[in-house]
């Protein structure tokens, strides 16, 4: 059975102010050492099939030539990627050279995910970016030179001392650079970074709730105008080029997981890695899942996360294939708050499907935590 695949690489260059995902800045790592162990992880599963493969970080690009032919090399002598699979990596610009780039394609990577944030310098610097606006130009017209027709960017509203004007520069800028997808993130201050810091000590200005609203909004009705229609909260894609992998996590369907602080979803059983690279290694070393925590979910919180996980996406969940997979009505399980949302005209229901209104959207937080109420 062909599953979805996150293999992390916890590695950057340098640490943004804002990122809380597991990561470690590469200077005197075992990076070798790592590859070595995510080979051992990997092999603890036995022969996998993907449907989707996706490389995340950290920063997958950070690695050297030699590294990351020795990952692609791991990755094949591994796992066994569906002829029509999609095979996504993360990458800062700047990193990509075009030996790597070659490399990747070899490899069989046909999904680029660029790290861009905001094409503005001064902001770029403030938010603990190490390239600019110069390396994102640069490394798409070298990404599509060496044969990428699938290429994504990243960008990041609500950023300290942001204006609407620098979003829509943003977002223009982003929309005529001849993409397939982009996804449009707020900023969200998270604990233990250089920004929650900040913010608690209160050095960090940050736009007003209403500012990021309408930085959103504006987003939301001017992709489409580009040809990039809007499929899940954050992200919008050209027909055809909606991100295969992430719609598995929307769809909470299963997943392998691979690396130190990655998460998986397998026999209905989240599972999370140790982040801490000594304990990653060494539980391998001795031929141990590298396990933190494993949980097995009731049939209820199976369906509650159907719920916040599927409505993240424009078309929301469908009705019928909830029933089919759970064997009860949708209606039946959560009767009084679709009945609340509906009043509320945070959702709304047709064709069977049940999904966000555009208020709704805006307010997404609250209608996805009333399904874990």
């Amino acid at each position: 059975m062909s599953r979805s695949v996150y293999i992390h690489i916890p590695f950057c260059t340098n640490i943004c102010h804002y990122c809380d995902f597991n990561k470690f800045f590469i200077k005197n790592q075992p990076v070798d050492q790592y590859l070595d162990a995510l080979e051992v992880e990997m092999k603890l599963y036995g022969r996998i099939q993907a449907k989707t493969l996706f490389i995340g970080g950290g920063t997958p690009s950070a690695l050297s030539e030699t590294q990351l032919e020795k990952l692609m090399s791991i990755i094949h002598e591994n796992i066994e990627i569906d002829e029509e699979a999609e095979f996504a990596v993360e990458a800062n610009p700047g990193d990509l050279t075009k030996e790597k780039l070659r490399i990747l394609k070899r490899g069989g990577v046909n999904r680029l995910s660029l790290g861009v944030q905001t094409f503005d310098d001064e902001l770029l610097e403030k938010i603990g970016r190490s390239h600019r606006s110069i390396d994102v130009f640069e490394t798409i017209e070298a990404a599509k030179k060496a044969g990428f027709t699938n290429i994504s960017i990243d960008l990041i509203y609500g950023l300290p001392d942001q204006t609407q004007d620098q979003v829509k520069k943003d977002v223009e800028t982003a929309a005529k650079l001849d993409l397939q997808h982009i996804s449009a993130y707020s900023l969200i201050i998270e604990p233990k970074t250089v920004f929650y810091q900040l913010h608690d000590r209160g050095k960090l200005e940050l736009p007003t709730e209403d500012t990021e609203a309408e930085m959103y909004e504006w987003i939301m009705d001017e992709l489409p105008k580009f040809g990039f229609e809007q499929y899940e909260i954050s992200n919008y894609a050209k027909q055809g080029f909606e991100s295969r992998h992430n719609l598995t996590y929307w769809n909470n369907e299963e997943y392998f997981g691979f690396g130190a602080g990655a998460h998986g979803y397998l026999h209905g059983k989240r599972y999370s890695n140790f982040t801490v690279l000594k304990k990653y290694i060494q539980n391998l070393k001795i031929g141990n899942r590298p396990l933190l925590t494993e949980t097995e979910l009731s049939k209820q919180e199976k369906m509650e996360e159907e719920m916040f996980l599927g409505l993240r996406k424009n078309h929301g969940v469908s009705m019928n294939l909830f029933e089919e997979k759970y064997i009860i009505m949708l209606r039946n399980v959560f009767p009084t708050v679709i009945d609340d949302l509906l009043k509320k005209e945070l959702i709304i229901i047709e064709n069977e499907f049940l999904r966000l209104t555009r208020k709704g959207r805006m307010l997404g937080n609250d209608v996805f935590q009333a399904f874990l109420e």
